[in-house]
């Protein structure tokens, strides 16, 4: 993985800890930033001593947002020259090219990749999440928080409107209701609201935070084959959107047929039997099926 600028990266005992880090700007969100978060998503894929990933800040933020220094023009993307790469959306007649990647949210390119990972996302918020700050950790499987912690969909009162899949995601997590409310008004919350609503697991001490989100991920994964926690993420997920459960039922259906065959299954049985530990041979990097539908989602970059 390249260099890093805005994030940094560390690997320790088997979790991948991403840290925010731009704490003179309160780890404000920029382009470069969503392209070393997808960077360090691709690297903890690829890496079998990876089982968990945690996000976290630098400083006394978690994520202040979209970096507001172009002023005025900062969401105006037809006047940006960094979204301008692929040549102007704008055809000759002035119409736009919604297809045309200089049209594309970098919130909603980091939310999907997130949303595609094979390994656990904890999102361990230590300060102020706003904007993209809180969007960018709706697909993270477990959220905790600081006693620091504050959030804000804030989007209505920049004048834009909720972005990084948001409209897909927060609902699910909170109810239409709840979503609506905090879209609506933009207002400033705190960890405890957050954590009543079911958008955060825990609050925890400013110091407690990172120790109880590495707990977390060992609980998560130290006792279980990663194939299946990675195939039963995208099944969970990816199952919020279907229509009936008899897509869940096809989908279950050739897991387990697939699964039961495997030598993670020989081995998940044996040790049940013989009361040890188990030794998990199947390997994410090697052995993860890929299944039209399941683990082929649309390109996210």
């Amino acid at each position: 993985m390249a260099a890093q600028t805005t994030i940094a990266v560390e690997v320790a005992e088997g979790i991948q800890t991403i840290t925010l880090s731009r704490p003179d700007r309160l780890n404000a969100f920029t382009p470069q930033m969503m392209a070393e978060l997808i960077a360090a998503f691709d690297a903890a894929d690829a890496d079998d001593a990876v089982r968990a990933v945690i996000v976290t800040g630098a400083g006394r933020a978690f994520c202040a947002g979209a970096d507001l220094g172009a002023g005025g023009a900062t969401f105006d993307y037809a006047k940006r020259a960094d979204r301008l790469e692929h040549g102007s959306p704008i055809g000759a007649d002035g119409a736009v090219d919604y297809g045309h990647p200089g049209v594309r949210d970098n919130g909603g390119r980091l939310t999907l990749r997130i949303f595609q990972s094979r390994k656990p996302v904890i999102g361990a918020i230590n300060g102020p999440a706003v904007g993209v700050g809180v969007t960018m950790t709706l697909p993270m499987d477990v959220r905790l928080a600081s006693e620091a912690a504050r959030f804000g969909f804030v989007f209505a009162r920049r004048g834009i409107v909720p972005e990084a899949a948001s409209s897909w995601f927060l609902p699910r997590l909170v109810g239409i209701s709840q979503a609506l409310e905090w879209c609506y008004s933009g207002r400033i919350f705190g960890a405890e609201e957050a954590q009543r609503a079911g958008l955060v697991r825990a609050v925890h001490a400013p110091d407690d935070l990172l120790p109880a989100a590495r707990a977390l991920a060992r609980d998560l994964t130290v006792d279980s084959a990663p194939v299946s926690v990675a195939l039963t993420r995208a099944m969970l997920w990816r199952m919020l959107g279907a229509p009936h459960p008899m897509d869940a039922h096809r989908i279950d259906s050739r897991a387990i047929w697939d699964r039961g065959r495997s030598a993670d299954a020989r081995e998940g049985v044996a040790s049940f039997l013989e009361k040890r530990a188990a030794t998990f041979p199947d390997r994410v990097s090697a052995d993860l099926p890929r299944w039209p539908g399941l683990l082929d989602d649309p390109e996210y970059r």
